[in-house]
């Protein structure tokens, strides 16, 4: 007895038509162009992904930087003065620690000041 695959053939389409779910016109109607369309979408999606780390990343030097510069030092200064105090904080605990506990920042930032001197 022979298989027809059919169903498979209608589940594959209907899943991709489902992730075309909202696209403009013809992208999420027709099954060729909403094919094209969502493999696009999924490749930016990936790439969305690695780019909010580099995005999350530059925002919390920013703010480092942003309470260092309070405190009368530089950003790499700072990170160097840690580095060498052995203080090993990462860059998203800190500039957590620069807007909601500035006077603990700023012990940092004395702390690091003390190792370079």
């Amino acid at each position: 007895m022979r298989i027809k695959r059919g169903v498979n053939a209608v589940k594959k389409r209907r899943k991709i038509l489902k992730l075309a779910k909202g696209y403009f016109g013809a992208k999420s109607k027709l099954y060729r162009v909403a094919r094209q369309a969502v493999m696009k979408s999924l490749t930016y999606s990936y790439v969305g992904r690695k780019a909010k780390k580099r995005d999350f990343r530059k925002l919390w030097i920013a703010r480092i930087n942003a309470g260092c510069r309070a405190n009368g030092m530089s950003y790499s200064t700072f990170m160097h003065g840690l580095k060498l105090a052995g203080i090993n904080l990462n860059r998203k605990v800190l500039s957590d620690m620069a807007i909601t506990d500035p006077a603990g920042f700023t012990a940092l930032t004395e702390t690091a000041k003390a190792q370079l001197k």
